[in-house]
């Protein structure tokens, strides 16, 4: 091992996802004495931090930046003191993965959602009509975070008839280009063992919003009620939101769960490669048209509407890319704008700093 971490610590972090590439990263935090652990739980600036020697409580004040996206969150590892009251976190290690979205506000401000995840798994509810475009949207924030998704059709029970559910899983494919689909049934545990095997091994985020049976998804996963279940709105098959903070825990045949509040605002953050990944057939249409800058509008020689018009490429798609990176353009404009208006805060601040010192230094003389 890289690091002095006990054989036996090391034991109790692996099932969290602890290996041999994170026991380097933490080996001048080990040299400094601190404790490694893996945030399962985070709120109101605490988390919850389990350790070698158990789950701890830790401040998070040390590493509370002004940047919300270098925030401590579910899924960190994390150097902890190993004793104090309170005790406090001292540093994360750099994430593998991060999925992040924008906020509701208007400071076009990016959320940081879970890290150092493998599987995005975007659960979606067959209780109601499928939106495709909102899959897509989940799509491309998960892929953009590195992890690799896979769409979760569930309260399958609720489409008996095998041929509308075979379409419904076709559609879902056409808009998921190189994402595994699955339908489950936590009501019968149809499809569970599948699921269980993809996200078996590290550490998957569960998404969706609200009423797409996460929770039950959830808890169906981890062969326990651990996670609450209120009953969805008939009319619109939504729900409130029984999940209010993002915990991680782990799964009984291996891996680790992290659950998450239902999303119902799910902006895009500087997402361009997601958007490519999630419209890829798109992006292999446009490698043909003849000019390498075109919208693909009206321009003579666009493959992509080529495509659309021979069928092979349904023009909902093209609306919804177009949509996707028309929306991922704007916030990507009012964060550049947000940062050059900082820029300019911080030197006029500077600069108020230095002519006042120039005018104390002249009133000394």
């Amino acid at each position: 091992m890289s690091s002095s971490i006990s054989a036996a610590a090391f034991s109790a972090l692996a099932p969290y996802g602890w290996d041999e590439a994170w026991a380097d990263a933490f080996a001048r935090h080990d040299a400094d004495g601190l404790l490694p652990g893996r945030v399962i739980r985070v709120d109101r600036g605490q988390c919850d931090v389990v350790t070698a020697d158990g789950i701890v409580r830790a401040d998070t004040a040390f590493v509370t930046p002004h940047d919300p996206l270098r925030v401590v969150c579910t899924g960190d590892w994390v150097a902890v003191e190993p004793d104090g009251n309170p005790r406090y976190v001292r540093a994360y290690l750099p994430r593998r993965t991060a999925f992040v979205r924008s906020t509701s506000s208007k400071r076009s401000e990016g959320q940081i959602l879970a890290s150092n995840v493998d599987h995005a798994i975007v659960a979606v509810s067959l209780a109601v009509e499928l939106d495709l475009g909102r899959v897509e949207r989940f799509l491309a924030l998960a892929w953009e975070s590195g992890a690799q998704p896979v769409v979760v059709l569930t309260k399958a029970d609720l489409v008996p008839d095998p041929v509308t559910l075979a379409h419904l899983v076709q559609d879902v494919e056409t808009s998921a280009p190189g994402v595994t689909v699955l339908t489950v049934s936590s009501l019968d545990r149809t499809g569970l063992d599948v699921l269980s095997a993809v996200v078996g091994g590290g550490t998957s985020v569960l998404l969706g919003q609200s009423g797409a049976g996460k929770s039950t998804l959830a808890n169906a996963l981890l062969g326990e009620d651990v996670m609450d279940v209120q009953a969805t709105r008939d009319v619109d098959g939504k729900g409130r939101h029984t999940t209010t903070t993002r915990n991680l825990l782990l799964l009984p045949g291996g891996g680790a769960l992290i659950d998450t509040p239902g999303l119902r605002g799910v902006g895009l953050w500087d997402a361009e490669t997601g958007v490519g990944q999630t419209f890829s057939e798109i992006e292999e249409f446009a490698a043909r048209c003849r000019f390498h800058d075109c919208a693909h509008e009206a321009e003579p020689g666009c493959a992509v509407l080529e495509a659309v018009e021979s069928g092979e490429l349904p023009l909902r798609r093209l609306e919804s890319y177009r949509k996707l990176l028309r929306e991922n353009q704007r916030i990507v404009a009012k964060t550049d704008a947000r940062m050059r208006a900082e820029i300019r805060k911080e030197w006029k601040r500077k600069g108020a700093e230095g002519r006042a010192a120039m005018e104390f230094k002249r009133g000394r003389r």
